[in-house]
């Protein structure tokens, strides 16, 4: 959720745009034969029953990840059975008649969807273009309604933009570094198309994208695992973009690490914390995953490095100093609201920005990917969705979903954000609640067997999401406010909602973004002997 949406993309270098005289085109790779894929329990293809997460209190088990070419979902999951079937909500109509009005074409061909459509906006910025990481809602809502054209459209246009020379100002970017965003300019008088990419030149702070590499993977992962077509996944191009991605990343030097130049306060509120934490580490992590399954030559050991829940380190550094204590926390480094916030039952994952320094925050976006990604095991994964039950006020609210919280503010306010204006107390990054979340809550309830918490959730966003003008987010403790700079008709607030509809009617759907665990790859990640005591 970078707040990067600052100013109008500029077209930079005569390297940064495609015109129709373009030799290469989509057919490229679109017109390759699809493969005629039998379902066999290879490729991750396995049931959901098998997984790690025991899928414990009424969890479904008994549905598989299985794809659906050309049409939606018909198997028989427990979503579809007389006791768990709904009548489609009237939203859902308007939701998918805005998702379809946010399609970006190039010559003829949808490639996307702009951020938002804002009727009643005279200032555009930068949401008429699509951003890669935004799109992946939108993209999931395609591939769960049997459209999924579009998103290989998506995948193969940004890959060629990938293999353009990239610079922010006078700094050349790393050859595996996926554009943040694009933008197609139609000329009604040439009848052509041209599309003009961005790599952090129009980003605020002027930054290199944090993750639309890793997100790139996620939905090529998405894409076959839905299709069961590994035709694309297996092009040279395909498996090469992935490789320069990976590249980018594990290699040891000093080029274009995506957080490598994204100083604090130019997206979110604490570029260390999301950044390095939950969009660095999380997604990289499940980046690394997926690619993992396409090119089987990733080395994750020791990645995330060591990891327990808030509720265990609280009560260690609460209860006893011991000799060993590898992340020298100290008791009186934990803030006073800890200690009402966490319930009997529950935890949560902190993060560790440096030695001696935990951020106490609940940060919603890191722990529904750790279950997702299967970072957490089944008990932490339990006591996350325990800490939500027991937190509701605090973490739903009146309009789902608190990306953050506590909101930070104050003279901490001051020195974090640099007196950001859109990061004011429960606004924006800063504690704001965002609609978005609403699908990756979804899955999350979905694999840890707690659908009642994300049917609550949808009740709660159906109530005010399409009379509100689906906004970009909510303001105010509860998320009783539309945000006072929040865009309306946002595209991902509009595609989360559609997406967290149909995983509650059609289970098997997660099997697109879920990863489970393997042990034969899955990093050897041992907890310090110092937390056994």
């Amino acid at each position: 959720m970078d707040g990067a949406k600052e100013t109008g993309l500029r077209n930079v270098s005569s390297t940064c745009s495609i015109s129709e005289s373009d030799d290469y085109d989509l057919s490229r790779l679109l017109d390759k034969p699809r493969l005629n894929i039998e379902r066999q329990r290879s490729f991750d293809e396995r049931s959901l029953g098998e997984l790690s997460i025991g899928l414990t209190r009424g969890a479904h088990d008994n549905y598989e990840t299985t794809h659906s070419p050309g049409w939606r979902s018909g198997f028989n999951t427990p979503a579809s059975s007389a006791r768990n079937s709904f009548e489609p909500h009237p939203m859902v109509a308007d939701a998918w008649e805005a998702l379809r009005r946010s399609l970006v074409y190039f010559k003829g061909q949808p490639v996307g969807t702009i951020a938002a459509y804002d009727h009643a906006s005279e200032e555009v910025l930068n949401y008429d273009q699509v951003f890669v990481r935004d799109f992946v809602p939108s993209a999931l809502a395609f591939l769960m309604n049997g459209e999924p054209e579009i998103v290989k459209n998506f995948l193969v246009k940004t890959l060629h933009l990938q293999g353009w020379e990239k610079r922010i100002d006078r700094f050349k970017l790393g050859e595996g570094a996926m554009p943040a965003s694009f933008k197609v300019l139609h000329d009604p008088v040439r009848k052509s198309d041209t599309i003009i990419a961005d790599f952090g030149e129009s980003a605020i702070g002027r930054v290199a994208p944090v993750d639309s590499g890793f997100w790139w993977i996620i939905l090529l992962r998405a894409y076959t695992k839905s299709t069961g077509d590994l035709s694309l996944a297996e092009t040279p191009e395909c498996q090469k973009g992935m490789r320069l991605i990976l590249t980018l990343c594990l290699s040891e030097g000093f080029d274009t690490f995506p957080t490598l130049l994204c100083a604090d306060g130019c997206s979110m509120i604490d570029r260390r914390m999301v950044s390095y934490l939950f969009i660095h580490n999380l997604s990289f992590f499940c980046a690394c995953i997926c690619a993992f399954l396409f090119i089987c030559v990733l080395f994750l050991t020791n990645l995330m490095g060591e990891t327990c829940s808030a509720s265990e380190k609280i009560k260690f550094c609460h209860e006893r100093q011991l000799t060993i204590n590898k992340f020298n926390v100290i008791p009186d480094s934990i803030p006073d609201w800890v200690f009402d916030f966490m319930p009997t039952r529950g935890g949560y994952f902190i993060g560790n920005v440096s030695p001696a320094r935990m951020d106490f925050r609940w940060f919603c976006l890191g722990n529904c990917i750790a279950i997702l990604s299967s970072l957490a095991t089944p008990e932490q994964s339990m006591a996350i969705m325990d800490l939500i039950e027991a937190r509701w006020d605090e973490l739903v609210g009146e309009m789902p979903l608190k990306i953050a919280y506590p909101a930070i503010e104050s003279h901490e306010w001051r020195i974090v954000t640099g007196c950001d204006p859109k990061n004011t107390r429960w606004s924006y990054h800063n504690g704001g609640s965002w609609p978005v979340l609403l699908w990756l809550l979804t899955a999350a309830c979905i694999k840890t067997g707690r659908p009642q918490i994300a049917r609550r959730a949808i009740d709660l966003a159906e109530t005010r999401l399409l009379k509100d003008g689906w906004p970009e987010y909510y303001d105010g403790k509860l998320g009783r406010y539309v945000g006072k700079q929040a865009r309306k008709y946002q595209t991902w607030s509009i595609a989360g909602y559609l997406v967290a509809k149909m995983m509650m009617e059609d289970p098997s759907h997660l099997g697109m973004i879920s990863l489970e665990e393997d042990k034969q790859m899955k990093p050897l990640i041992k907890r310090s002997s110092s937390w056994t005591c």
